[in-house]
């Protein structure tokens, strides 16, 4: 069941001075706060299902293979 909602759920990058552009109600996240940052805090993700709203519209969208592949990176890895 998980991996038919991770299917149809659609994934962005997108920098840390864009957050404010963000309309959390068209979105997963809830608040700037409940996002995910890259380590050095200069890019930010975001999920969404359904059409891409529009502020992120031209934007890289990523489905979950490939949004996988960039979170297991060391830009977005914590080292133990």
């Amino acid at each position: 069941m998980c991996h038919i909602k991770q299917i149809k759920m659609k994934y962005v990058i997108i920098l840390a001075e864009e957050v404010s552009n963000v309309d959390f109600s068209q979105v997963l996240e809830t608040s700037e706060n409940t996002l995910r940052y890259s380590n050095d805090n200069g890019q930010a993700l975001l999920k969404f299902e359904g059409a891409t709203p529009s502020f992120l519209e031209g934007k890289q969208l990523y489905d979950y293979t490939g949004i996988m592949e960039i979170l297991n990176s060391p830009q977005w890895t914590q080292e133990d």
